[in-house]
């Protein structure tokens, strides 16, 4: 319990897909002027160091974030997520590879705040070095599905939250529906965006939560949008296959925008030399 660390797995392919749909459907929401409440659930380390030992040791990011900020001519629908990228590594060689606070911090405007959520002793002190002069930023050390029941509603009224956990428990999609359960009963009309990886043996796609959050009233059909990926051979990690985003409230005009990105990821165009 409680021994995944991010930093073997920063930058692989479901970073890539992850976060580059993450900043879509941000940009997306602040195309209207009012403020915005983001929340990550299980926030993890801000920054990582790939050539430190955790991303070293297994290089998971020579088959996602390395290739592609080598092409000579990325995927045009990438180069936003890509941008930010660039952002920590001012100098044009790859090392920092940003977290999911650290993008979503990078793009607040003066009216949006972010609430991180970490369990994380560790990761906990991280995060407080690096945002703990910023007030557009509020830590919350603690459980992340028990703080939505404190965090929801966000005042203004518009919230994006990330549901991204490291599923070790056995729990995990138990504690996920009944958490958006209530995220859901307090807040509807918030955007959700839920990372899940898809591994050989392993059950953890969100069908069954989805159905039992629509037999529950809590989700119409065209509410949620289910994206998922499969990687090739090069890009595969050990037993995992693949992943998927479950997008809850997705703003219509980013929904083509999204299955865009799905495609782009699916294809993986940018491994090729």
């Amino acid at each position: 319990m409680l021994s995944y660390r991010h930093g073997f797995h920063a930058g692989n392919p479901a970073d890539v897909f992850k976060h580059s749909v993450l900043l879509a459907l941000l940009t997306a929401m602040q195309e209207k002027p009012g403020g915005i409440t983001c929340i990550d659930t299980h926030a993890g380390p801000p920054v990582h160091d790939l050539t430190g030992r955790f991303a070293n040791k297994n290089r998971e990011y020579e088959r996602g974030i390395l290739p592609l900020w080598n092409a000579a001519s990325p995927p045009a629908i990438l180069l936003p997520y890509l941008q930010q990228i660039h952002e920590f590594n001012v100098h044009g060689e790859l090392r920092h590879y940003p977290g999911s606070s650290l993008l979503l911090r990078q793009k607040l405007r003066p009216q949006d705040r972010l609430i991180l959520c970490e369990l994380h002793s560790t990761e906990q002190r991280e995060l407080q070095l690096r945002f703990h002069r910023d007030r557009r930023v509020h830590l919350h050390h603690g459980d992340g599905y028990a703080a939505l029941a404190e965090l929801l509603p966000p005042g203004g009224g518009r919230g994006l939250v990330l549901i991204d956990p490291p599923y070790e428990l056995k729990t995990e999609l138990h504690d996920l529906q009944t958490a958006l359960s209530v995220a859901l009963q307090r807040f509807a009309l918030g955007v959700y965006a839920v990372w899940y990886p898809l591994i050989e043996g392993k059950a953890t796609t969100p069908d069954a939560m989805l159905a039992a959050l629509q037999d529950q009233g809590l989700l119409q059909q065209q509410q949620w949008l289910d994206l998922r990926i499969s990687f090739d051979n090069e890009q595969r990690l050990g037993r995992m296959h693949g992943c998927g985003m479950l997008i809850i409230n997705a703003p219509r005009r980013v929904q083509p925008q999204l299955q865009a990105l799905r495609e782009c990821c699916q294809q993986a165009a940018w491994l090729q030399p």
